[in-house]
């Protein structure tokens, strides 16, 4: 593999190619967190990804690589997300776990290693994608509310101290 050039890397000494990414070349954990959240934000107001992109000026093939996090969404981009999909900014950063946070680009140098993420996050699963959708569905608040404290009591249960997990 040949060294970058001079004139092929930015200010921080990384090669523009692959800046942002680790050193695997995998996307940024931070890219991915992101993008996951694009995601969630657009699943839950029922929106598609073509939808989105014609309200971005964008192909629903470029809204795809940024919800997986191969494109990383620049701040410009990042505004306009937050208004189509009626939120903050700060949305999209919500959540993240101490090790995605460590993986910002400010914080990777030549040695660092690639960081695991967890892969059975329950927020990136479409079945609570569509559960949370459903819910608010339901009209009637008592109703709604109803099945919100069954569900916290089950969950209660399954985790006391009698658990098999």
């Amino acid at each position: 593999m040949a060294l970058p050039q001079e004139d092929d890397l930015d200010d921080t000494g990384f090669s523009r190619s692959s800046r942002g990414r680790m050193p695997s070349g995998k996307p940024n954990p931070v890219d991915v967190h992101v993008g996951s959240r694009v995601r969630l934000r657009r699943t839950l107001l029922g929106m598609s990804q073509e939808k989105l992109g014609e309200a971005l000026g964008l192909t629903f093939q470029q809204v795809q690589k940024y919800e997986r996090g191969a494109n990383r969404i620049g701040a410009s981009r990042l505004w306009d997300l937050s208004r189509v999909l009626d939120c903050t900014v700060q949305f999209f950063f919500d959540e993240m776990d101490d090790a995605t946070q460590g993986s910002s680009p400010r914080n990777l140098s030549e040695t660092s290693r690639d960081i695991d993420l967890p892969e059975s996050d329950p927020m990136t699963k479409r079945e609570t994608l569509e559960l949370v959708r459903a819910y608010y569905r339901i009209k009637d608040y008592h109703v709604r509310r109803r099945i919100y404290d069954l569900a916290k009591s089950l969950a209660t249960t399954e985790e006391g101290p009698d658990s098999d997990e």
